[in-house]
């Protein structure tokens, strides 16, 4: 199993560490699934550690079984000598550690966007549309319905 440990500030000035586990299936198919989410006071990498076992307890998950973790760049989240990473490896030292290249993708996006107006506007423009559709429940299925059947007419003129 792969550990993704994310903390991240929400909207109410909380911290929230988010947990998803990348796993092999029986049919040798990679899995991710998102595991919990937990409000810890801080992020602080003994924070963090406590709010993962927590959450390991919770879905009944064991430390021993983790086989790597994967985290942005955060000092607290990979720092080698007192960060989550090896609070982790202390406990098992199989947990390798990967870093997170998403975040640095997260990131370039960011910049380009910065400079490039016609980015900028290609992204917020996206995310309202996402975010209209997914209020609500009623726009999202007729969305799914219309996607469905231009996928249908595409097949039947082929």
């Amino acid at each position: 199993m792969l550990l993704l440990l994310n903390s991240c500030l929400n909207f109410i000035a909380d911290f929230v560490a988010l947990c998803d586990c990348r796993f092999v299936d029986a049919q040798g198919q990679v899995i991710e699934r998102f595991l919990d989410m937990k409000s810890v006071a801080d992020t602080t990498s003994s924070s963090l550690k406590e709010a993962l076992n927590g959450m390991f307890a919770r879905h009944g998950l064991s430390m021993s079984r983790v086989r790597g973790q994967g985290y942005d760049g955060a000092s607290n989240m990979r720092g080698q000598f007192h960060g989550l990473q090896r609070r982790i490896l202390d406990e098992n030292p199989y947990a390798f550690y990967i870093h997170c290249f998403a975040y640095q993708l997260q990131l370039v996006v960011v910049s380009v966007a910065q400079c490039c107006g016609s980015v900028f506007d290609f992204f917020n423009i996206t995310s309202l549309i996402v975010n209209t559709v997914n209020v609500s429940c009623k726009r999202r299925d007729q969305l799914a319905q219309n996607h469905h059947g231009n996928i249908v007419n595409q097949l039947e003129n082929c």
